[in-house]
């Protein structure tokens, strides 16, 4: 018996009750605090992730936010199969990570902003070619592949500078290039856009979604500019202090967490902040203290009555309405934490 109910295909990512605790050696000061703690060790344990559990499906771009210290590296290398869980259970491709199995690290690549694998004083096309004989990869696909990626990239004619030589952004390319050059499925992309300009930024996002679009490759991407998040993902995975507390849509999220319309006013003389904050959130001014240019944040089921009201009461020259920026809307989630999550 047939069926026109689509199958769903089985999830890549798989993560029930994920947890990593890190102990911590506790040392008192002085010579005896040291051989004490020489002989006979005392911990105490710090959470950097609990209890995370979520699904990702094949092809999918997710980002992952979380302030500095939320667990958002440490859960990528729980992933990535660098470090060990402390608990729960956790599968990617078909595989238990830390097992680090060659079958599994074929299919995966960890890109970390911050952190370099190409051979600083050598051709990037050096660096290359060990990744090539480490992932076995025949000298004829070799040299597609690197043709394909370089010319997403724009890298033709840099790949045979010693990497020193580079920009940044081109630094980047290149080590998007190294980390690509097996054609893994899942994409683990830590700040990949860490400390570029603003074009090298949009290359980098652009090559991101091409590829995605190619080779149908997941991505988990973690970002501190929103622009890398609301330019590539659908879907976000929001974590505070080790815990998951949104799992879902941009646009989900901003009405979930910021139930406001954002008005911009241009007012043709100064009005007192303590007038403005009346009709709603005062969220900037223009100039310090003069009140001409103004940001409020005002409650969609109120905005009617208060945009009235702004245009009885004010002398507007220019009146917008706005979603708030959602950097600004996840900025709230951070400060407010969980419980505002929960509301």
């Amino acid at each position: 018996m047939s069926s026109d109910v689509p199958i769903r295909p089985e999830p890549i990512i798989v993560a029930r009750d994920l947890s990593k605790v890190y102990p911590v050696a506790i040392k008192e000061a002085g010579v005896v605090g040291t051989l004490r703690h020489f002989f006979r060790r005392t911990y105490h344990y710090i959470p950097a992730v609990q209890s995370m559990s979520f699904q990702i499906q094949p092809g999918e771009v997710v980002g992952f936010l979380g302030p500095n210290g939320a667990g958002k590296t440490t859960t990528l290398k729980m992933l990535a199969g660098l470090i060990y869980p402390s608990g729960g259970t956790l599968q990617v491709v078909g595989h238990v990570p830390y097992r680090r199995e060659p079958a599994f690290l074929r299919q995966i690549t960890l890109v970390m902003g911050q952190k370099q694998q190409l051979i600083w004083d050598l051709p990037a096309m050096d660096s290359l070619r060990i990744n090539a004989a480490v992932y076995e990869i025949p000298e004829k696909e070799f040299r597609e592949r690197v043709g394909e990626l370089a010319e997403l990239l724009d890298l033709q004619g840099k790949l045979k500078q010693p990497v020193r030589k580079l920009s940044l952004g081109e630094r980047m390319k290149a080590e998007l290039l190294a980390a690509l050059i097996h054609r893994p499925q899942i994409l683990f992309l830590d700040e990949p856009t860490l400390g570029l300009d603003v074009n090298a930024q949009a290359a980098v996002r652009q090559f991101l979604r091409d590829y995605n679009r190619r080779y149908g490759a997941t991505v988990l991407l973690t970002s501190h500019y929103m622009a890398d998040i609301t330019a590539l993902c659908e879907r976000v995975l929001v974590i505070s202090a080790g815990q998951l507390i949104y799992d879902g849509g941009l646009e989900e999220l901003r009405q979930r967490f910021a139930p406001y319309r954002e008005v911009k006013l241009e007012l043709a003389r100064p009005c007192p902040l303590a007038q403005l904050q009346v009709y709603g959130e005062l969220r900037s001014e223009g100039e310090p203290g003069s009140g001409c240019e103004v940001r409020l944040w005002v409650r969609r089921e109120h905005l009617t009555q208060t945009v009235a009201q702004l245009l009885a009461d004010l002398e507007v020259l220019d009146l917008t309405v706005t979603d708030p920026p959602i950097e600004e809307v996840i900025g709230r989630v951070f400060a407010e934490g969980i419980p505002a999550a929960r509301s």
